[in-house]
C-alpha cells in the first residue's frame, strides 16, 4: 500500500531533520575548539571565539542551502507531463539574498578588525622580553635581545627551537635576509610576514608549557617545505636559565 503525497511529504522532512544533526555530530568538529585548544596563548584567547563563530555561520549556512536544493529537488519535481508555471521575477527573494549575505559579511569583517587590532596592538610600555625573528632561505634565526642578541640559527637538515617564557608578553621583531617568509605557529593561532627591507612587530604570550610546532607558510624557495621550528614555551626560571647558557656558550 503506498502513502499519500502528504505523508510522503511529513515522513521526507523528518528524516532531513535527523539526518541534518546527525551529519554534523559525524564531522568530527568540536564545537567547543574546532581544532584549536583554548588559552594556549593571548592570541588564542582573543581570536578563538571568532574563529568558532565563523565556521559555524559557515556550516548554518550550508545546512540551509543544502536544505534548499533538497526541498527544491524533491518537492518541486516533475509529476506529469505539463509544463510547470514559469516565474521571471521575485522581488522579496531577490533582496532577501542580496541583503542577508551582506549582513553576514559585514558582520564578520567588524569582528575580525576588531580582533586584529587587538592581536596587532603594540605595549605603551617596553616588554621584558624581545626577541628577534629572522627568516633566512631555508630555516630560521632567532637573538634573544636579554642575551645581548645572541641566539641560534637553524638549518634544514636542524630545525631551531624558540624558547618563550610562559605567562610573560615577548615582543618579536620580524625580519627576513633575503625573500618573504611566514612566521607561523597553528597552535597558537598566529602568522606573521617576515619581510626583506621591511621589520614588523608582534606581541603575545604564550601560557602553556609544551612543545609547539613551527613553520614558514609562505612559498620561499627550494627548500620552503623544511623551513621548520620548534616553540618551546618553559617556566620563567627555565627561560633565564636558557639566557645564561646563551651567554657562557658564545661569549
Amino acid at each position: 500500500m503506498s502513502l499519500e503525497p502528504r505523508t510522503r511529504k511529513s515522513h521526507l522532512v523528518r528524516n532531513l531533520a535527523l539526518l541534518i544533526p546527525a551529519l554534523v555530530l559525524l564531522s568530527g568538529c568540536s564545537v567547543s575548539g574546532l581544532g584549536f585548544e583554548k588559552g594556549v596563548s593571548s592570541v588564542n584567547d582573543t581570536s578563538l571565539t571568532l574563529w568558532q563563530g565563523a565556521w559555524i555561520t559557515a556550516g548554518v549556512v550550508g545546512l540551509f542551502t543544502a536544505g534548499l536544493i533538497f526541498w527544491s529537488a524533491f518537492f518541486h519535481r516533475k509529476k506529469n507531463d505539463e509544463f510547470p508555471k514559469q516565474t521571471q521575477y521575485h522581488i522579496p527573494i531577490e533582496v532577501a539574498y542580496t541583503i542577508i549575505p551582506f549582513i553576514i559579511v559585514a558582520v564578520l569583517f567588524a569582528f575580525t578588525a576588531r580582533d586584529e587590532s587587538r592581536i596587532t596592538a603594540k605595549s605603551l610600555k617596553g616588554v621584558a622580553h624581545n626577541i628577534s625573528v629572522n627568516g633566512v632561505q631555508w630555516s630560521w634565526q632567532f637573538a634573544y635581545a636579554e642575551a645581548g642578541g645572541k641566539g641560534v640559527t637553524g638549518t634544514p637538515e636542524k630545525p631551531p627551537i624558540l624558547y618563550l617564557p610562559q605567562g610573560e608578553k615577548v615582543r618579536f621583531t620580524l625580519i627576513s635576509s633575503d625573500v618573504v617568509h611566514g612566521f607561523w605557529i597553528p597552535a597558537f593561532m598566529i602568522q606573521m610576514q617576515n619581510l626583506p627591507g621591511v621589520t614588523n612587530h608582534l606581541e603575545f604570550t604564550a601560557n602553556k608549557l609544551g612543545d609547539f610546532p613551527g613553520r614558514c607558510n609562505i612559498l620561499c624557495g627550494r627548500d620552503h617545505s623544511r623551513m621548520l621550528f620548534t616553540v618551546r614555551v618553559v617556566t620563567p626560571a627555565q627561560y633565564q636559565d636558557y639566557l645564561n647558557t646563551l651567554k657562557a656558550s658564545q661569549s
